[in-house]
């Protein structure tokens, strides 16, 4: 992991499913000016290579991070050993364990890199400062939990409610263009099963031909 500085963009949440969420948020709206300046002067830029770890389970997070490039995967371990992947974090969305970041309190999940990935950040301290100068970044914080909020409660419903395929079909809606960048292991693991279950609903679907 490295850090150094580099100027920053608009810093909407956008993927993709994302997309149409962040865009009734609207995160940058009514940021006076100087309040991004306070953000800009303080913030850090965090690179990985693939592979490496912008959070272990187990640690206390001491970043938000926005990713600019690459491509991270929140996931579990259970006690078996078995990797459950939770999320993917693509370019222009925020990388966090949102709870322990709040808390202070230990991860319960990792976020690795899948490609070399570049993010900027701001550490906890940071963070406070910012809620603590002006009601914007309280504004800011409360679309960030109501967004992270609308994510869990939708990934909660589909493994509750959609079987299998249902599950995969809308990884694919949610997630266009990802699939490539993916191995087979973590799109089994979002979707919950395993890689030749998921090999024989792709042969399902492009014999019903709703995959090309």
């Amino acid at each position: 992991m490295q850090l150094g500085g580099e100027e920053i963009g608009s810093m909407v949440v956008k993927s993709n499913y994302l997309n149409r969420l962040a865009s009734t948020m609207d995160f940058p709206t009514g940021i006076p000016r100087e309040e991004l300046r306070k953000l800009l002067k303080r913030k850090k830029t965090i690179t990985l290579a693939k592979g490496e770890y912008f959070l272990m389970a187990g640690d206390v997070p001491e970043y938000i991070g926005f990713v600019r490039s690459g491509l991270l995967r929140l996931f579990y371990i259970d006690m078996d050993g078995v990797e459950a992947n939770k999320h993917f974090c693509v370019e222009n969305t925020l990388a966090i364990s949102y709870w322990a970041f709040l808390q202070r309190e230990e991860s319960k999940f990792y976020i690795q890199a899948l490609e070399d990935t570049r993010l900027l950040a701001i550490d906890h301290q940071t963070y406070i400062d910012l809620l603590n100068s002006h009601i914007c970044w309280q504004i800011v914080a409360r679309k960030l939990a109501e967004m992270l909020f609308i994510l869990k409660e939708k990934r909660e419903w589909e493994f509750l409610m959609n079987n299998a395929q249902e599950r995969y079909i809308q990884f694919l809606r949610d997630y266009p263009d990802l699939e490539r960048r993916l191995s087979q292991y973590h799109i089994a693991s979002y979707v919950g099963i395993t890689p030749e279950s998921l090999s024989r609903i792709r042969s399902s679907l492009k014999q019903k031909q709703i995959l090309s």
